[in-house]
C-alpha cells in the first residue's frame, strides 16, 4: 500500500511539472504574438506619439476648398496625389493607401525611391498603391476604409473634395493648387493625423539638414535664380515656375531667390506658373543661374538658338539642368524624404552651374 501510494503521488508531481512546462511555453507564445501585434499597430496607428494626450477632439482644420472636422483619433490614413505619404512616412506612420509617383521613377513600383527606402525601414513589404496618375480611383480610395485622406499638397478641385468628404474628412491644400510648400505639407497632414507636435519637429530636423549641407556651398547665398521649362521642340515658349510653386519656394529656402526682372511680371501672386515667350528672354538676363528640367543635348540646343542662346546663363553654361530619366527630377518639388534624400545630389549641380558663371 505505501509502494503504491509513493507510485501515484510520483506520477501527480510530473504531471503537474508537465502542466507548468505547458502554460509557461503557451505563455511565451502569446507574448511573441502580442509583441508582433503591437509592431504593426505602431507603424500603423497616427496616435502612437507623444501629441496624443496633447490632441483635443474635435479638431477643425480650414484649407482652400472648406472647413475639415476630424470628430477623433485617426486610425486609417489614406494620401492622395503628389507627396502626401512621405510626411505619414516620416512620422512613422503608414498610409493604408496612397497614390503612385507619376514621374521619376525608374521601375514599375510606383514609388520613389525615397519611400521605397522609409517602406522598408517601416518593414512594409506590400503597400497598397494606388494606380492612379490619370485621375483619382474614388473606388480603391473607399476601399482603403481611411478615417482621413491627407490632401495638404495637391491639384483637387471642388468636385473632388465633396466625393472624397463622403468616403472620410480631406486635409486639402491651404491656397491655392500645387502651391503648397513642404513646411505646410507637414504642418496640414500632421495636423490631420492628430500629431501636429511631431510634425513641428520634423520641419526643425530637415531645416537642420539643410542648414547642415549648405554650410559647404557659402557661394549660394544671394544668387539670383529662375526655375524654367525649356522644350527642344519649341523654343518658342519658356514656361518658368515662380516663387509660389514648391520649386522656387525651395530655392529661396536654399539662399538663392529670382531677379525683380521676374517677379515685377507676376500679376496673380497664388499662380505658380508664367509663360514668357522668346522674344521676351531678355528678362533672364540677370539670373546668375536657371534651374530646370533637362540634360546637354537640351543646353546645347538652347545656347544655338538666336533668342535664347544669348541668355548670359545659357551662353556660360551656368545651367542645373535636373535629368529627367533620374529621381532627382522628383525631388524639385520637395518633400521632407526628398530632401534628406536628394540634397547632397542637388547642391552639388546647383554650385556645379555657380562655378561657370566666371569661366
Amino acid at each position: 500500500m505505501k509502494l503504491q501510494q509513493k507510485v501515484q503521488l510520483g506520477t501527480l508531481l510530473m504531471l503537474f511539472v508537465i502542466m507548468l512546462g505547458l502554460v509557461g511555453c503557451s505563455s511565451d507564445s502569446a507574448s511573441k504574438e502580442s509583441s508582433t501585434e503591437d509592431k504593426k499597430a505602431e507603424q500603423t496607428d497616427s496616435s502612437g506619439t507623444d501629441s496624443e494626450d496633447a490632441t483635443e477632439y474635435p479638431i477643425v482644420i480650414e484649407h482652400a476648398l472648406g472647413k475639415t472636422e476630424i470628430k477623433s483619433k485617426p486610425e486609417r490614413v489614406v494620401t492622395i496625389q503628389w507627396g502626401n505619404q512621405d510626411v505619414a512616412l516620416a512620422l512613422g506612420v503608414v498610409p493604408v493607401g496612397f497614390s503612385e509617383a507619376n514621374f521619376g521613377v525608374q521601375d514599375d513600383s510606383g514609388l520613389l525611391p525615397w519611400t521605397k527606402e522609409k517602406l522598408e525601414e517601416l518593414d512594409v513589404t506590400d503597400p497598397n498603391v494606388f494606380q492612379d496618375t490619370d485621375g483619382l480611383d474614388f473606388e480603391a480610395i473607399s476601399d482603403a476604409q481611411p478615417d482621413v485622406i491627407l490632401a495638404a499638397y495637391s491639384g483637387i478641385t471642388q468636385e473632388d473634395y465633396d466625393l472624397l468628404n463622403e468616403i472620410a474628412p480631406v486635409v486639402a491644400y491651404p491656397a491655392s493648387p500645387w502651391t503648397t510648400t513642404w513646411r505646410e505639407q507637414v504642418l496640414y497632414n500632421a495636423k490631420g493625423m492628430g500629431i501636429e507636435a511631431e510634425g513641428e519637429q520634423l520641419i526643425k530636423d530637415v531645416e537642420d539638414t539643410i542648414a547642415e549641407k549648405l554650410e559647404s556651398y557659402p557661394e549660394i547665398e544671394g544668387k539670383k535664380v529662375v526655375w524654367v521649362n525649356f522644350s527642344a521642340e519649341d523654343t518658342s515658349q519658356l514656361h518658368i515656375y515662380t516663387p509660389t510653386d514648391s520649386r522656387g519656394a525651395f530655392l529661396y529656402e536654399l539662399g538663392l531667390e529670382y531677379p525683380e526682372s521676374i517677379t515685377e511680371m507676376l500679376d496673380d501672386p497664388d499662380s505658380y506658373s508664367l509663360n514668357l515667350s522668346a522674344e521676351n528672354a531678355g528678362a533672364l538676363n540677370d539670373a546668375d543661374i536657371i534651374v530646370g528640367y533637362g540634360n546637354d543635348e537640351l543646353l546645347k540646343t538652347l545656347q544655338e538658338d538666336p533668342l535664347i542662346g544669348k541668355i548670359p546663363a545659357i551662353e556660360r553654361s551656368s545651367v542645373a539642368f535636373i535629368d529627367s530619366d533620374t529621381p532627382l527630377v522628383a525631388a524639385g518639388t520637395p518633400t521632407p524624404l526628398s530632401i534628406t534624400y536628394t540634397i547632397d545630389e542637388y547642391l552639388e549641380l546647383i554650385g556645379g552651374a555657380i562655378e561657370n558663371i566666371n569661366e
